[in-house]
């Protein structure tokens, strides 16, 4: 799991520089990736908030924190906390994140509206969520379709979680790329 998750041929069509500059993010920026498995999108976000920013790698699994912590080491990264979330809880500091991040893992999560409630709550007040998930339908890479959440289905159960879609970026071959924030606060902007 972990080789399939750092294969370097990812990079193809998962265009990870792109995703990490359609972020936006700034140096200093507190900022999580939700299933970080063992980093790939994890040290990208260490480089792109710098090292007075600070990136949370959640991920259920023990094994793949283990991964991403050896990855740390061997490349010196210090502004990474890892934390082994619950199934339904990243246990994330509440006001916290500007950014929270989740590629490719929401059809995993066995209760995703109770996650993003959750997720939700760590938010700064002016945060965002981007879920990257796969399009349901037939692509070469990726899980079945019956394991594949429609962004239709996704975004019902955010708003259930009290978030809202600001946008969509058109930018990857396989996947949806949404973006949301908070209702009360994407009513103050």
């Amino acid at each position: 799991m972990v080789k399939r998750q750092l294969d370097p041929a990812r990079a193809a069509w998962q265009k990870p520089d792109r995703v990490v500059e359609a972020l936006g993010l700034r140096r200093g920026q507190v900022v999580a990736e939700i299933g970080s498995g063992p980093g790939y999108f994890t040290l990208r976000l260490a480089r792109a908030v710098g090292p007075s920013g600070r990136v949370y790698a959640v991920d259920p699994e023990p094994a793949m924190l283990d991964a991403l912590r050896a990855r740390l080491r061997r490349d010196g990264v210090r502004n990474v906390t890892p934390i082994l979330g619950l199934p339904d809880d990243p246990l994330l500091p509440s006001g916290a994140c500007r950014l929270a991040l989740i590629v490719n893992a929401y059809h995993h999560f066995a209760d995703g509206p109770a996650l993003l409630r959750r997720l939700a709550r760590s938010l700064h007040p002016r945060g965002r969520v981007v879920n990257i998930d796969w399009d349901a339908r037939e692509t070469p890479v990726g899980p079945p379709l019956e394991r594949r959440v429609a962004p239709e289905t996704f975004l019902r159960a955010a708003r259930s979680a009290g978030l809202t879609l600001l946008g969509a970026r058109d930018l990857l071959p396989h996947q949806y790329f949404l973006v949301l924030r908070r209702v009360r606060d994407a009513r103050a902007t």
